[in-house]
């Protein structure tokens, strides 16, 4: 099998990147260990910044989006029982959306089955050769059978377990990580949002998010220990701990139900630099993780997708390799600033097991000037709805 780009991941970055791609007459092979069904049950965030909306637009896969999506102009910030509205259209001048990524998932393979985009589903040994020569080529194992494609430029869009980054030789590749003490014990339940924009709470007790997918389904999570086991937590225990933790106003109207889906997850950052290594090119969580707090994980894959796409297109169209050569370290720079902000997000709303007296004074002092300054507001703004590409 012979393309342009390989591109190993099956997720919303690499059919992105894809159908991108294809817009463009730049022919790609999509790989994906899982099964498509398997790649749409996965739940995850569903915050949406503008440049993410614009390239959905460019790729042609945001009707649905903007029939059903829903534009939220600011996000609440509580302590305790006080709590103050960040403005982001006031601040930033531009909202964020909320679309599940799920949604913009089946968008995407809709938008490749629609043109014939290939797409290799179940491969397994996958394994990157020769990518530091002109003549790159991944080999895979599909029903049994071994397989190979030979191309111009490889794309690892495969996450943060994926064989594409650690392709790159351990003398060249550095790594950078942070793990929390915390995880996040979230569920999804058929019940309306208590909120119709997401509510942030730093509580004595711990963390809380009110957050939402649509008008009838909702998402909430509270902070948890990471020895905790989503079976450890009945609805009824977590209803009663997120009512603790919000503030009063939305406790009392917050309506419950049945869980459908329940998990915990544990918070990371990590950065891998370089994300290029001869003509491989690594994007979104093979490269990157931010913890979940402001919903910048496939928002920052797609800058990426951003930036390799339009290094290609220099390349193919204009035989200008200077996209090419500048990828990681253009990349890096913006991965860095919501790296930043996602950690300052992160240490400004959770309770950490080592936290002394002056480490709450200091959060309480921070969420104080942030309600009472227009300048930090602007600033939180600006990095929530999402830094210029």
């Amino acid at each position: 099998m012979k393309t342009q780009v390989a591109i190993i991941g099956g997720g919303p970055s690499g059919l992105l990147l894809s159908q991108l791609l294809h817009r463009h007459g730049i022919g790609s092979v999509v790989l994906e260990r899982r099964t498509k069904a398997y790649v749409l049950g996965r739940i995850r965030a569903g915050v949406l910044e503008q440049g993410l909306v614009h390239l959905l637009e460019e790729a042609g896969c945001a009707d649905r989006l903007h029939a059903e999506g829903f534009t939220h102009d600011g996000a609440i910030l509580a302590c305790g029982k006080d709590a103050f509205r960040i403005d982001f259209h006031q601040r930033a001048g531009v909202p964020v959306v909320v679309y599940g990524q799920t949604e913009v998932t089946r968008d995407l393979y809709a938008a490749r089955e629609a043109t014939g985009g290939s797409i290799e589903y179940e491969v397994s040994d996958v394994a990157i050769h020769d990518a530091q020569t002109d003549a790159p080529h991944v080999t895979f194992t599909q029903n049994g059978q071994s397989r190979r494609i030979d191309c111009d430029f490889i794309a690892g869009c495969d996450g943060f377990h994926g064989v594409s980054r650690r392709a790159i030789p351990t003398d060249i590749r550095l790594e950078y990580e942070r793990v929390y003490p915390f995880g996040w014990l979230g569920i999804l339940s058929e019940t309306p949002p208590v909120n119709h924009e997401l509510i942030y709470a730093n509580s004595p007790r711990g963390f809380a998010l009110c957050s939402m997918r649509n008008a009838t389904l909702s998402r909430y999570y509270i902070q948890c220990p990471l020895s905790d086991r989503p079976e450890d937590w009945s609805d009824t225990a977590f209803w009663d701990e997120l009512r603790r933790r919000i503030p009063p106003a939305q406790a009392e109207t917050l309506t419950t139900g049945p869980s459908i889906e329940k998990s915990i997850a544990p918070l990371r950052s990590f950065v891998c630099e370089p994300m290029q290594w001869g003509r491989l090119f690594l994007c979104g969580d093979a490269a990157h993780i931010v913890p979940p707090t402001g919903a910048k994980g496939l928002n920052l894959a797609a800058s990426d997708v951003y930036y390799l796409y339009h290094a290609l297109r220099r390349w193919y169209h204009d035989d200008d390799r200077t996209g090419i050569d500048g990828y990681s370290e253009k990349a890096l720079a913006r991965v860095w600033k919501a790296e930043r902000f996602s950690w300052w997000f992160t240490s400004l709303m959770h309770r950490f097991p080592d936290q002394t007296d002056f480490d709450r004074k200091m959060q309480q002092a921070e969420l104080d000037f942030l309600r009472d300054n227009e300048a930090a507001q602007v600033a939180m703004a600006q990095n929530y709805v999402g830094l210029p590409y």
